[in-house]
């Protein structure tokens, strides 16, 4: 089987990346700290392929509520120019998620939102299993909060946030059809497109291969911030390993420079990454990127059973 051209720069900058989807799911986490010891941008490898690629499963979403606290509007590209929301400062509009918010009372936004999008009898006992949800979602008590946001939700079925957080709550549990239920209406409520790689994991824990597919194509034609696509490509590539396509997976998942402070998405690509080069039979390239991700989380979950792999 011919080798893969080796790769000397790969993505710069520029445009962020595209997005992608992921349907195992694998709870990951990364602070995406650096080191005391100054580390230089670096190349990423190439790899070689010899011999056909293996399969290598398994899923690798993040174990935080939300992939950021910006999502993004759900708008296409128009050639070389993209359409954003923006402040008067020019920069994305944030969106509030309360999934970002830690235990205690509900912030007043939220609140705020219940109060526009609920009957006035119904107020009061949503927001009061909301504020419970909030408390068990923020100690990732993902499935004790589910009853609460149930309930939340026969009262305040037009909340975002009732649904965002169900949605979430039910994914971390794998619940994946009430998750991509949820997630999907939750797009539709706002038009944020933050959770879109969320709903491809979904669809690849479902074995609905040609919907994810379909979410993926979906995305290359939105707008989106740099961290929803290191999230939807960290998705994808793995959607193609469970096809046994680790060159197609490269294409997808190969990461640009190795920067010195990388962001979490960035680590979970880098992690990935070294998952397909193993799969695609290049160890030297998947230990480069092991040694990469090591001097930024030795501890990143999944990072052991690799070094075994790799052994």
């Amino acid at each position: 089987m011919p080798g893969l051209e080796a790769l000397s720069g790969g993505y710069s900058g520029g445009e962020p990346p595209v997005p992608i989807p992921n349907t195992e799911v694998k709870l990951a986490s990364a602070d995406g700290t650096w080191g005391a010891t100054p580390w230089e941008s670096r190349s990423p490898p190439g790899i070689n392929v010899e011999g056909p690629p293996t399969t290598v499963g398994g899923p690798s979403f993040s174990r935080e509520g939300t992939l950021s606290n910006r999502p993004d509007r759900h708008q296409r590209k128009s050639g070389d120019k993209r359409r954003r929301d923006t402040h008067d400062s020019g920069q994305r509009r944030e969106h509030r998620t309360v999934t970002s918010v830690s235990s205690g009372q509900l912030p007043k936004w939220v609140r705020d939102e219940i109060l526009r999008s609920t009957p006035k009898d119904r107020r009061d006992p949503a927001l009061n299993h909301l504020a419970k949800a909030l408390n068990q979602f923020a100690d990732e008590r993902y499935g004790a909060a589910l009853p609460e946001l149930r309930k939340a939700k026969s009262l305040a079925p037009r909340s975002s946030t009732v649904r965002e957080m169900l949605g979430l709550s039910a994914y971390h549990t794998g619940q994946w059809e009430e998750a991509l239920r949820e997630l999907r209406t939750f797009r539709r409520l706002t038009g944020d497109v933050i959770h879109m790689p969320v709903e491809m994991d979904c669809l690849r824990a479902l074995g609905r291969p040609g919907d994810v597919t379909k979410t993926w194509n979906l995305l290359q034609d939105l707008d989106v911030s740099a961290t929803v696509g290191h999230e939807a490509r960290v998705v994808y590539a793995s959607f193609l390993l469970d096809q046994g396509k680790a060159v197609d997976a490269w294409h997808i998942i190969k990461p640009g420079r190795l920067v010195a402070s990388p962001s979490p998405g960035e680590l979970r690509r880098w992690f990935v990454a070294a998952r397909v080069a193993l799969a695609a039979g290049d160890k030297d390239a998947a230990r480069r990127l092991l040694a990469a991700l090591d001097e930024q989380d030795p501890d990143f979950e999944g990072v052991d059973e690799l070094r075994a792999a790799l052994l």
